[in-house]
């Protein structure tokens, strides 16, 4: 056992042969230097009675409030445009970078009006939008709060609420998640601090609704961690219903389950996502084809848009690429097929957490929008892939930089006075953007070539969030991991005495 760890028990314990102690909690204080430093402002590490439960301030409860106070901070934030910054001129959310979709929805999606969504064509719709733009299960949500906004008063009134009563469901998703996340790595649920500490849940919580997503995904990796597989499908369905990137989890699912022969688990998976998506899309597909696909037609259609390399490439070039929606793909593709290598070949079978950042990571970079709020897919991921407070916060200082920049940018283009930053240092802010989400891969890719650096792995742990691949031997390996497996199942299997050379085909 390392200083990474607490004991649980009420008394010493002597130390195992190999392994973490069971019964034990690792603090971040005790292993980071950053989170040390960070722990003096709460009164230092926890103490004995907090890591047992037996203090009223169990990991859980203390995580809500943090993620709560974070999130409340995020509404203060708000609060320029909730005064009238979202309707009394065209730049003045961007000005004060407190813009939201929610507010203008309610009226641009025909809510405000009662309209059903995917039922009834959006008032002034384009031909290539006619309905709501948005996955089922986010349209539901969108709906209920819809419901429990006041039917009379002015617009903009109702609008405000509007906002108020998604913000409140919103906060709602936001401490699912963090709970979901501090009980995948049951040993460590203090890492969940990196999620309700970080500034852009705060900035950016109420842009749109891609909490909704976050919240059912986390639950879905922690069903997972529990060795539940077919909840963690259904979790994995329900938050692909809500959002595309959900069903991404599926693939490094599918690479470690194939490296651990574990196949009977990722047809459980799998079963229940592709259930769980068919109960929640079906009746739409059947009452409005046309509507329920306006989602998919619409992302296919849509051109290069903000935050992405594509953006910067088409405005440089001045010319839209014709075959962008192949371009991306093939790229994407390209991504995934290296980070499958990378999971079949590495010395040792990588983490669930880490494959899963990377393939997300992949996706929202070759993507042709990388919108801010996008950042609130990453952050549990990468609490779980690299608990490291450092490179943590230099991602998100990255994010923060380009949360400014792109409402600088907005704000100069939309007014006259171009008050703000142009096309160039917008560009320049995107590849911050950019940057910062490859230096977090980086990371996680060498942790993966070299698992002693694992964070995660260094008190002997092997995939907290692995469930059923938890400490699961492997039966398909490729690359050197190929020849590691080859050599470590002749040295098993070659009798006492004998040398390798006998027993070797």
């Amino acid at each position: 056992m390392t200083s990474s760890t607490r004991d649980e028990a009420a008394g010493p314990a002597p130390a195992p042969a190999e392994g973490p102690l069971p019964n034990t909690v690792v603090v971040p204080a005790d292993e980071d230097p950053v989170a040390a430093a960070g722990s003096e402002v709460f009164g230092g590490p926890p103490g004995r009675r907090a890591l047992l439960g037996v203090s009223w301030w169990t990991p859980a409860r203390f995580l809500v409030l943090v993620t709560i106070a974070v999130y409340v901070l995020g509404l203060a934030q708000k609060l320029p445009c909730y005064e009238g910054g979202w309707f009394h001129g065209a730049t003045a959310q961007y000005t004060h970078a407190c813009y939201s979709d929610i507010p203008h929805l309610f009226s641009g999606r025909g809510f405000s009006s009662g309209l059903k969504p995917y039922l009834d064509p959006l008032p002034g719709g384009s031909p290539d939008m006619q309905y709501l733009e948005y996955p089922v299960l986010t349209g539901l949500f969108m709906q209920i709060a819809a419901w429990l906004t006041t039917p009379d008063g002015v617009i903009q009134d109702r609008e405000q609420w509007f906002w108020m009563v998604n913000a409140g469901m919103l906060m709602v998703c936001a401490v699912i998640a963090v709970v979901a996340v501090s009980r995948t790595h049951r040993r460590r649920p203090w890492d969940a601090l990196l999620f309700a500490l970080a500034p852009c849940l705060a900035l950016d919580a109420t842009i749109n609704w891609d909490l909704l997503a976050v919240a059912l995904a986390a639950v879905a990796m922690a069903f997972w961690s529990g060795s539940r597989p077919v909840w963690a499908g259904v979790f994995i369905g329900l938050a692909t219903a809500a959002k595309l990137y959900p069903v991404l989890l599926l693939g490094p699912l599918l690479v470690l389950c194939w490296r651990a022969g574990r196949w009977r688990a990722f047809g459980q998976v799998a079963g229940g996502a592709v259930a769980a998506w068919l109960v929640v899309n079906l009746p739409i597909m059947i009452a409005n084809q046309e509507g329920w696909a306006t989602f998919y037609t619409f992302s296919q259609r849509r051109k290069e848009d903000f935050g992405s390399f594509w953006l910067i490439l088409m405005q440089d070039r001045g010319q839209q690429l014709a075959t962008l929606n192949t371009w991306i793909g093939v790229t994407l593709v390209l991504c995934c097929l290296a980070i499958a290598w990378l999971a079949l070949s590495a010395p040792r079978r990588p983490r669930f957490a880490q494959l899963a950042f990377l393939v997300v990571a992949a996706f929202v970079l070759t993507n042709k929008v990388y919108s801010p709020q996008y950042v609130l897919w990453l952050i549990p991921l990468a609490v779980l892939a690299r608990p490291r407070w450092r490179d943590f916060l230099i991602w998100q200082a990255f994010e923060v930089l380009y949360f400014l920049g792109i409402w600088s940018f907005l704000a100069y283009s939309g007014d006259s006075k171009q008050h703000g930053i142009g096309q160039d240092w917008y560009h320049l802010a995107i590849v911050l953007h950019l940057a910062g989400t490859l230096y977090l891969c980086a990371l996680v890719v060498r942790d993966v070539l070299y698992p002693e650096r694992d964070p995660v792995r260094q008190d002997g742990s092997d995939d907290p969030s692995g469930g059923v691949l938890d400490h699961a031997p492997d039966v398909f390996v490729l690359g050197t991991a190929r020849a590691r497996h080859e050599e470590e199942t002749y040295a098993e299997y070659a009798p006492d005495g004998e040398p390798d050379w006998l027993t070797k085909p």
